[in-house]
């Protein structure tokens, strides 16, 4: 075979994301980075130094990878490969391949479930949910010795902004995942020259967007992102020392969220003038519901509760023994007294919009205590069927941010800023023939 030349130099960047050997290397942060030359190039040399190896890539939907990545690949690289469009398969004269696929559904991480491949690359990691990530993970396997590696190319924002915040951004780890294994390497449009020598529009683009969207987009912050269901979130503004918050004459509450797989109970302040502070929280999972009402008694006895707000769902009885929720957990004495939250959430999510956007009364704080719902209430995502409501998934963020809901509910007529519907009817009559 004649010899190729590769053509294109890294940037400082690029070169750091080809040398991490971590499991897990996730690379971008933000527009123009030149993430997706580096992801090609990362496969390409893999498959030229490790003969044989087994290579996935996966987007979303196929027609974004092929848009993307196959005609780069038979361009860049034409001499080295071949393509079958039948098999989705690119092929190198050593034996070595890189499968084309898609994940647009959990549904879809089907097809992957049981084969084995030795690198996985994932394009726009935030569109995938985090089953989507742990099914491929799963495949990352085999009896050879070519390094077992995947590798992530991400902006804020999408399904996925979570656990991919969560895992390299935030470095929250549970059980059974080890730091050392999750790398992330940020990469802005002004570490990617080429791209500002050819198109020097394109950063201007980016400098001109809105404040909120430049950040994302330009600066890759991930407090920050398109399709953010309460971009009004400011934690210079909204998130306080426990301190400031103990120091003020304050009432108290409680509002939970239960669910087997999470309870989210937020231990709440009240002020005369209708601010509401988030003191505390319970965030556990696996939890009965006995656990879970000694759980939420275990807040601070000194600050007396006077009631604590939860979904109606809990009132309901159970199919299998004919007690609700809300029998089993009043046995609990401890408890103050259980109240039924409106759980209307399209009125909810507005009114806690309106407290996130106060600036006299009636405003929101969260204390720095409250790790779980710092971290959730930003993440939120709008639901794709309703232009007002917060998208159910990922349901593992869901839990705090819907307990905030209940207990903003809860004090909307103490606040004054419900909206009334009064309604007069005329006493009917019992007989027509009066």
């Amino acid at each position: 075979m004649k010899k190729v030349i590769i053509e294109g130099v890294p940037n400082k960047k690029q070169q750091l994301f080809f040398d991490s050997e971590t499991r897990y290397t996730a690379y971008g942060g933000a527009r123009g980075g030149g993430k997706s030359w580096a992801l090609r190039r990362k496969l390409v040399g893999l498959c030229l130094r490790y003969p044989g190896i087994k290579c996935l890539i996966i987007r979303r939907t196929y027609d974004e990878l092929a848009d993307n990545h196959v005609g780069p690949f038979l361009t860049e690289y034409g001499p080295l490969l071949s393509y079958n469009d039948g098999e989705k398969m690119l092929s190198f004269y050593c034996g070595s391949t890189i499968k084309l696929g898609y994940c647009s559904s959990d549904r879809d991480t089907l097809r992957y479930q049981g084969r084995e491949f030795d690198i996985i690359a994932i394009d726009e990691a935030t569109q995938l949910s985090e089953f989507q990530f742990k099914t491929l993970s799963a495949c990352l396997r085999g009896v050879n010795d070519f390094p077992r590696r995947m590798y992530l190319t991400c902006n804020p924002g999408g399904i996925g902004h979570y656990w991919v915040k969560r895992l390299f951004i935030d470095r929250i780890y549970r059980e059974g995942e080890r730091a050392e294994d999750y790398n992330f390497i940020s990469a802005l449009v002004y570490d990617n020259p080429s791209l500002m020598r050819a198109d020097p529009d394109y950063v201007r683009q980016l400098e001109a967007l809105p404040e909120k969207l430049r950040a994302a987009w330009l600066y890759g912050r991930w407090d920050v992102f398109e399709g953010q269901f309460f971009p009004e979130f400011d934690p210079k503004v909204h998130i306080i020392s426990s301190s400031d918050a103990d120091e003020r004459e304050l009432r108290y509450f409680i509002a939970f969220d239960y669910g087997l797989d999470m309870l989210a109970a937020l231990f709440m302040g009240y002020d005369r003038e209708g601010n509401l502070y988030v003191l505390d929280e319970k965030c556990r999972s696996g939890l009965t519901l006995s656990e879970a009402a000694d759980a939420i008694a275990s807040f601070d006895p000194e600050k007396r509760a006077e009631y604590a707000v939860a979904s109606p769902d809990l009132w309901n009885r159970r199919q299998d023994s004919g007690i609700s929720g809300f029998e089993i957990m009043s046995k609990n004495k401890s408890l103050p007294p259980l109240i039924k939250a409106d759980n209307r959430r399209i009125p909810g999510w507005r009114a806690l919009r309106n407290m996130l956007g106060a600036k006299d009364v009636g405003r929101l704080r969260i204390s720095d205590f409250c790790r779980e719902l710092i971290r959730c209430l930003p993440a939120l995502l709008f639901d794709k069927n309703g232009a007002e409501d917060a998208s159910g998934e990922p349901h593992e963020i869901t839990h705090a941010p819907e307990a905030l809901r209940y207990a903003v509910m809860s004090r909307l007529p103490e606040m004054g800023i419900e909206e009334k519907h009064n309604f007069s009817f005329e006493r009917k009559k019992k007989s027509f023939f009066d």
